[in-house]
Order: C-alpha cells, then structure tokens, then sequence
C-alpha cells in the first residue's frame, strides 16, 4: 500500500490479524469505525423486528461477509460492532443477548452453544491514559462443542479448548483446556467432562 493510498478493509485485517496496535485517530482506526456502522445498520434490522430463522442468517451473513451456514441459529437481539471477523462454525447456537466485538478476530467451532448475554471481547484499550484510545487486538477462539453458561465474558486473546464449559456469570481471562468446566471470576478449572459427557470429577 503506498502512502498515497488509504487502508480498506483488507488491510485493516491484516494488521488486526496480526496483533498490531490501531493507534486512535489513525486511517486504519477510521475503517474500523466505517465497517462498525455497516455492522450497527445490520444489527439494528435483525433486531428491530421479528427476522424469521432463514432472514436472520442472510443478515449474519452479510455482517461476515461470508455464508453462514443453514444449522447456525442465533436469537436475537444479537450485537457485534464489526462482524467482518467473526467466523461461525456449523450447529453454533447463540442465545439472545450476546455480545461479540470480533475486531481482533472471534472463531466459534462446530457444535458451540452460547448462553444468554455472553459476551466475547478482542480489544484492549492502552494502559498510558496518554495513548487510550490505541486499540489491542487479541483473538478469542472458541473449540468444538465448547458451552458458555449465561453473562460468561470472554477477553482477549483467550482459547477455550474443545468440550469445555463455563459456568454462568465466569470471567475468562486465560485460556481453558479442552474437556474441563471452568467457574468462577476469574474464571478457574473446577473439574473434567468426560466423552459420555458426564463429570469426572468433583466438583
């Protein structure tokens, strides 16, 4: 991209895939804002009204900009204030009132079920109250068949391995491994889950 040349879309990508800091004010920082008001536009009409299933995934799949798949159900109201970095996988179910600021990139794996209110964040605002407006990208990674239990917040940079649970109201500040329930704020490993899905441990 030469200097004469304003950032799109893919290059602002690019840079928050890459975990680089989008300084406030910055051009990347001004077509992260312009892609947010097609997310709000597209937002505010799957949650304005009743969408039948089938409206609200064509929705979903103009805020990605990719197809979401026809065994993704999400209930509204649903709120993201990107979406163009947000990949959902097959059989995802998304209760109402999730929240999900995928800038730096949020995967939800096959088989996901996320309860109400979960929220999944992937920016961290600086530290210096002299540069808070620079954004740090992180991404959130959600494996197969992972649950989050109701009002669960995800922050950046966390993956949650493949079975895992979290327990209502959890705050997940590092990664959880595959197989195990997590409780708590900060959310903390508590117990495994085994194949049959049933407890292998106390709790």
């Amino acid at each position: 991209m030469s200097r004469d040349t304003a950032p799109g879309l893919d290059e602002l990508l690019d840079a928050l895939n890459a975990g680089r800091t989008i300084p406030g004010g910055s051009p990347l920082h001004a077509v992260m804002h312009r892609v947010s008001q097609d997310a709000l536009r597209l937002t505010a009409e799957l949650n304005g009204a009743y969408c039948p299933p089938e409206r609200v995934r064509e929705l979903l799949s103009e805020i990605t900009g990719t197809t979401v798949d026809e065994s993704v159900t999400v209930f509204p109201p649903f709120s993201t204030d990107f979406g163009r970095n947000l990949t959902l996988g097959r059989d995802v179910f998304v209760n109402a009132g999730c929240k999900i600021q995928d800038q730096g990139g949020v995967t939800i794996g096959d088989g996901c079920l996320l309860g109400h209110n979960a929220v999944l964040t992937t920016l961290d605002h600086d530290l210096d109250p002299r540069r808070r407006a620079d954004m740090h990208p992180a991404p959130v990674v959600l494996g197969r068949a992972v649950w989050l239990g109701a009002n669960v917040t995800v922050l950046p940079g966390v993956t949650i391995g493949d079975g895992a649970v979290v327990g209502a109201g959890a705050v997940v500040t590092r990664d959880v491994p595959a197989g195990t329930v997590a409780v708590g704020v900060p959310a903390r490993v508590v117990r495994s889950v085994s194949p049959e899905g049933n407890d292998a441990g106390p709790p």
